[in-house]
């Protein structure tokens, strides 16, 4: 490159180039633009900023506790345990009250087991046999009590028995209540504290009346009249959820307690309230009927006076309440304020930029607005470097240095 061009290239860094504008006179077009423009402002407004809060910023790591204490007493009388009480320490596991509860409403009882041997239970079927090779010695029975101990036990006159097993004898009784024992759990309580923190804004509250009233506790019960109360009802509970407390007594099943809290930390702190909502979380249909319901054992172990080792097994039936908690904080901030702004403003150049396809390819006279808009310069040829005037004249103008 020669010295005059170094030097043009060195003086075109000062020149300021500013863009062409062509006025379309076409009014489809137009309402068009505005129609996208008006659309973009909407979503910008409506659904970024207000329903969406763009101009916040959020927080999700929720941090919580939550502490449950159930409250409520019930009489059973059977002829495997007589009369006897229940209270919180016999129907709720585990006892420490945590998120995950469970709360015995129905149980078969086989109590005096001991390790001995004898006859497994016939609704096993691989306990089934014909003879005493039938029982593997030392093999274990398919879902069933014990080991089987090489002999097959039959009861006179019949052709089909049990293998013998060395178990906890006698085997574990088959026969549920039809009603369940402790129905009249519907009416228990359970306390459900629940303490949430938002490590990023340093905000912290409980679901939990702040009050010195000693009895309000004692007395309350949870409603949309009182979201600050956390006492609620079991029945109540079951009843939210949609299902039947009597029903799920029986089989058992599994109940989720969902605490959400949404707080907008620009408006006061009494704006940000607990929203519990309550859904059954076991599967209760006619295909999964086999299935459903919800059950487990444990045993209590004790020793007689001879050293005899006894224990008292449990299959207990009930419900389990999970208690889920989640939510987002959102405050104020310059930062996803701009960004969005800044990303509603490239939306509108989008939406120009839509526009034009439409007026320079789409439209009937889209070949006369290209030629507006679009100028044709030729290198090789001087008069492509001037523009039309009025009279004719071909002179080239310039703006420089104004």
């Amino acid at each position: 490159m020669g010295q005059v061009a170094w030097k043009a290239l060195f003086l075109s860094l000062f020149d300021y180039k500013t863009e062409k504008y062509v006025i379309a006179k076409n009014k489809k077009v137009g309402v068009l633009y505005r129609v996208v423009q008006l659309s973009i402002l909407a979503y910008l407004v409506g659904w970024v900023f207000v329903v969406k809060k763009g101009y916040q910023d959020t927080d999700t790591s929720l941090q919580s506790s939550v502490i449950t204490k159930l409250k409520g007493v019930a009489f059973t009388n059977t002829s495997e345990l007589g009369e006897r009480i229940w209270d919180v320490a016999d129907y709720v596991i585990p006892p420490q009250g945590e998120s995950v509860f469970f709360v015995m409403t129905n149980l078969i009882v086989t109590p005096n087991q001991r390790q001995a041997t004898c006859a497994e239970s016939a609704s096993i079927p691989d306990a089934l046999c014909d003879k005493d090779t039938d029982c593997l010695e030392g093999e274990a029975v398919v879902a069933g009590n014990g080991v089987k101990t090489g002999r097959c036990l039959k009861d006179r006159g019949s052709t089909r028995g049990t293998c013998e097993i060395l178990a906890w004898c006698p085997v574990e009784k088959r026969s549920k209540p039809k009603k369940p024992l402790l129905g009249s759990a519907e009416n228990f309580t359970v306390y459900i504290k629940n303490s949430i923190r938002f490590p990023k804004f340093k905000f912290s509250k409980m679901n939990v009346l702040a009050t010195n009233n000693e009895s309000y506790l004692k007395s309350c019960r949870y409603s949309q009249e009182h979201p600050y109360c956390p006492i609620f009802v079991l029945g109540n509970i079951v009843r939210w959820a949609g299902g039947n407390f009597q029903e799920m007594a029986s089989e058992g099943g599994v109940i989720g307690i969902q605490i959400e809290w949404n707080c907008d930390l620009d408006k006061a702190p009494s704006e940000c309230n607990p929203h519990y909502s309550f859904s059954r979380l076991d599967n209760k249909s006619a295909e999964t009927s086999i299935s459903s319901g919800y059950n487990f054992r444990f045993a209590k172990y004790y020793r007689d006076a001879q050293g005899v080792d006894y224990r008292t097994l449990i299959k207990a039936y009930g419900i389990r309440f999970d208690v889920m908690v989640n939510g987002k904080a959102g405050k104020f901030n310059i930062i996803p304020t701009i960004i969005n702004i800044s990303s509603g403003l490239a939306l509108m150049g989008a939406g120009a930029f839509f526009c034009d396809l439409v007026l320079l390819y789409l439209i009937k006279k889209s070949n006369f607005y290209r030629g507006k808009k679009y100028e044709e310069v030729k290198s090789n040829s001087r008069k492509s470097l001037s523009s039309p005037t009025l009279n004719g004249n071909q002179s080239p103008e310039q703006l420089d240095g104004l």
